[in-house]
This record gives C-alpha cells, sequence and structure tokens, in this order.
C-alpha cells in the first residue's frame, strides 16, 4: 500500500485537490469528519490562501489535522512549530509564492513536493501521539 505522504501527492499532482485539501483527505480519519466535509474545509487555502502571499495550503492542512487530531492547543502550536521549522529547512520557504518561483522565476518546490513534505512532517507527529 502507497504511504499517506504519496497519496496526498498524488491527490494535488493529477488535479483533484489543492494543496490544502489533499493533505486533509488523507489524514481525514484522524479528525472524526468525512471526507467531503474535510476537503470543504480546505476550500479556501489554495494557492497561498488565495493569492500565493500566504503560507503554503499544504503546511496549512497539516495544521488543521494535528489540531484535529490532538485536540489540544499547547501540542497543536509545538507541532505547528516543527512542521514549519523542517518544512522551511527542506525546502528554503514557507511561502506559496516563493515556493512557487512568482516573480523570482526560481521553484524551489514543485506543489505535489510539498504535499509530500508537510505529510511527512505531520505523520512523524502523529506517530509520536499515539
Amino acid at each position: 500500500m502507497e504511504s499517506r505522504k504519496q497519496l496526498a501527492a498524488e491527490m494535488k499532482r493529477c488535479g483533484t485537490h489543492n494543496c490544502t485539501q489533499a493533505v486533509l483527505c488523507a489524514y481525514c480519519d484522524y479528525t472524526g469528519m468525512d471526507v467531503d466535509t474535510i476537503k470543504h474545509v480546505g476550500n479556501s487555502f489554495a494557492a497561498g490562501m488565495g493569492n500565493m502571499e500566504g503560507t503554503c495550503g499544504a503546511i496549512v492542512g497539516a495544521g488543521i489535522i494535528l489540531g484535529l487530531a490532538t485536540k489540544d492547543k499547547s501540542k497543536s502550536v509545538k507541532g505547528m512549530r516543527q512542521i514549519m521549522d523542517k518544512f522551511q529547512e527542506r525546502n528554503g520557504a514557507t511561502q506559496c509564492k516563493l515556493l512557487k518561483g512568482a516573480g523570482t522565476g526560481k521553484v524551489l518546490r514543485e506543489c505535489p513536493l510539498c504535499v509530500a513534505d508537510a505529510s511527512e512532517f505531520l505523520e512523524e507527529l502523529l506517530i509520536q501521539e499515539a
């Protein structure tokens, strides 16, 4: 069976999900929500929250899952910081615009790979929580 990070990356790659939705749907069983509902939660977070100026949607999706899975503000904030730090270290940015090379012409990371990275870092935290 393919990993969740591969599943999430493929959902983004094939165009059926935005970056946030791909992470949300791959981990929806941690939330108590059905796939259709959790996918709608991610509607507004495409393209760096609609304008590429915001945080990568894959990171946003990981944060939503983390909050719903832990149901603990302190753990969620601490975990989100870890995800952000690891993502920044690996990719050189957390902002959609910078990752996509908008304005610079230098793509730091393609969306499906951002989705895989955010999923990987999320899963590490979810395993620790188990």
